[in-house]
């Protein structure tokens, strides 16, 4: 009887260590070259149970193994060494440089932080800095109560600001000078060095100076598709070139 239960233990260990060393993972990285700022597409990637697969255009691979395999990369007559699947802390992302040079015309950004536009950010904080232009809408006349009599009557306040003729122009002015540096903020945004170095080439003192001639306006910028507002860069931009010869 105990010769069985051993030989059964015995068993069922086995079955589970096969079970285990048979189960397949997915191996998934990117191969960089020595300086680990490359990918490297077009590397081979093995393993040793006999499978194989190669880097795509961003260097990345993904291949199955089980925890009893290594894999290993070969690469411009280069072997790497052999990498056991059971020492991996994370095979889903199983990164690795080979010492090769292989700069590629791009890069792989590690980690992007987007953060959102910041003229609207700059609005609001404007507007509710400014709350009491914005939302001032002239002076009116208001009714009040006599707190001895009862009585309505006409507020007093409200006559004294209705005739601070002076006060409101300027009130109004200054609130023009609000609107209108929104305005100014959003064409500098939209209108900017980046894109227009992007699209035309232009840098430096040909730069600014098509900046100042080709301006557009706020109310052409806000009206206008952003495939149309490209083509006014770009059409204006040929013009540019052409009075100064530039090429």
């Amino acid at each position: 009887m105990r010769r069985v239960l051993i030989f059964l233990t015995t068993s069922i260990s086995f079955v589970l260590i096969s079970g285990e060393s048979s189960a397949q993972l997915r191996i998934s990285g990117t191969v960089f070259d020595s300086s680990r700022l490359y990918v490297i597409p077009g590397v081979k990637v093995f393993s040793t149970s006999g499978r194989e697969t190669v880097t795509d255009s961003i260097g990345a691979y993904h291949i199955e193994a089980s925890r009893t395999d290594s894999i290993y990369f070969f690469y411009a007559e280069k072997n790497s060494i052999r990498y056991p699947v059971k020492d991996m802390q994370d095979p889903s992302a199983f990164d690795i440089s080979m010492l090769v040079n292989a700069k590629n015309k791009y890069k792989l950004l590690k980690e992007v932080r987007v953060y959102s536009d910041s003229y609207q950010l700059d609005s609001m904080e404007n507007r509710q800095q400014y709350a009491n232009v914005f939302d001032n809408t002239g002076a009116r006349l208001k009714t009040g109560m006599n707190p001895s009599t009862g009585a309505a009557g006409l507020d007093i306040g409200s006559i004294v600001q209705l005739f601070q003729f002076r006060r409101n122009r300027q009130q109004k002015s200054f609130q023009q000078r609000l609107i209108q540096q929104e305005q100014d903020s959003y064409v500098d945004y939209r209108f900017n060095n980046q894109l227009i170095t992007r699209m035309t080439g232009l840098t430096g003192k040909d730069l600014e100076n098509y900046k100042k001639i080709y301006r557009p306006t706020y109310e052409f910028i806000i009206a206008s598709s952003l495939v149309n507002f490209y083509t006014y860069i770009l059409n204006t931009s040929y013009a540019f070139k052409a009075q100064r010869g530039i090429k």
